[in-house]
């Protein structure tokens, strides 16, 4: 068992629901009184490691901690950095932690932020694995509903899109199936469906859901829809993408179906699922839920640099020379990697795939 003596977050489910609705209240404070926090990271340094591109994930950690008094290092590209010259992951991250009190990366393949935890010196949060996990993103949407809604419970929650590559859906799910009340339509191509492992979980958490292919005929009974992309940059080929990515479009039409208090959200960016003229209805707020985001944030880098837990396993299943079968698993690239399978489907402790 490999343990960490840091509050990583990798995952919002290696913490307890409390845990992350303390998170949410902590955001909300700091929203309505932002002052009060002004100085609250002063002196303190974090890294942002983008391996990929990102334009809101980025800015609003490095504007959250700015707003907290700390400072910031890193890249968002790659290619500027040692990572061009073949430095792998463990090296870049070992040595970047020890210039920093926390360390903020996305990577494009799966399981990379567990990865990385797994030697650092400083905390880790994920700000996205591949299609795998965006818990930072999940704590901003759950800001989102607690502060539009005014719960995070008895909601009824449609996912609509990319729900196979989507890793905002993928966390979301993970996150919310822990409050009572919560029924998720998932609505979605065949193609594009809710992979196996987290509907698993859900059925596990006696979490209700129910699955549908029309937008159309689903939109009415939500309190929450969130629309995603269909992702290009998941696709092995150009003309898989072209035949999936025009299935789902959000237009008043459509929405002109859905309840008055009907919210509508999105992690961005947005292609062509939400149409322009969606955004003057007042149920639009995909961008104020982006806005949030620098609050969530700000809460979630307070809690990890101040209120340290237990050490916390990382990987707790049987270690063995078996390969993990996702070609985009972090163990396919970085081979010293001890690899990590639980329970009877061997899923990698990594990226989550099932690999019996």
């Amino acid at each position: 068992m490999f343990t960490s003596k840091y509050t990583n977050v990798i995952d919002l489910t290696d913490y307890g629901t409390e845990w992350w609705l303390s998170l949410v209240k902590l955001a909300s404070d700091i929203y309505d009184d932002p002052d009060k926090y002004a100085h609250a990271a002063q002196g303190k340094i974090m890294a942002t490691l983008f391996y990929e591109p990102s334009t809101r994930t980025q800015m609003s950690f490095q504007t959250a901690m700015l707003k907290l008094g700390g400072t910031i290092i890193g890249f968002d590209n790659p290619a500027t950095s040692s990572v061009a010259k073949g430095e792998n992951l463990k090296d870049t991250t070992k040595i970047v932690s020890s210039y920093s009190d926390i360390l903020v990366m996305r990577h494009p393949e799966e399981g990379a932020a567990k990865a990385a935890a797994l030697t650092a010196d400083c905390p880790i949060i994920n700000a996205g694995d591949g299609s795998h996990l965006h818990p930072s993103q999940t704590l901003l949407d759950m800001l989102t509903l607690y502060r539009e809604k005014g719960r995070l419970e008895d909601l009824t929650i449609g996912l609509c899109g990319d729900l196979l590559n989507g890793r905002t859906v993928h966390s979301m799910c993970k996150a919310l199936c822990g409050f009572k009340g919560i029924h998720f339509v998932l609505i979605s191509a065949p193609e594009l469906g809710m992979p196996d492992y987290i509907k698993d979980m859900l059925d596990a958490a006696h979490c209700s859901y129910t699955e549908e292919s029309s937008l159309e005929n689903a939109i009415g009974s939500l309190d929450m829809l969130y629309m995603t992309r269909v992702q290009k940059e998941r696709f092995s080929s150009e003309e898989e993408y072209l035949r999936l990515k025009d299935v789902y479009t959000l237009d008043p039409a459509k929405l002109a179906k859905g309840k008055k208090d009907l919210i509508v959200m999105h992690p961005l960016p947005r292609v062509d699922e939400i149409t322009m003229d969606v955004d003057e209805d007042p149920r639009a707020m995909y961008f104020k839920q982006a806005h949030y985001g620098v609050f969530a944030r700000m809460a979630l880098i307070l809690t990890v640099l101040n209120d340290p837990m237990k050490p916390n396993a990382l990987l707790k299943g049987e270690t063995a020379d078996m390969q993990c079968r996702n070609p985009k698993c972090i163990t396919q690239k970085e081979k010293y990697l001890p690899r990590s399978f639980t329970g009877k489907f061997a899923e990698c402790e990594y990226c989550s795939c099932r690999n019996a």
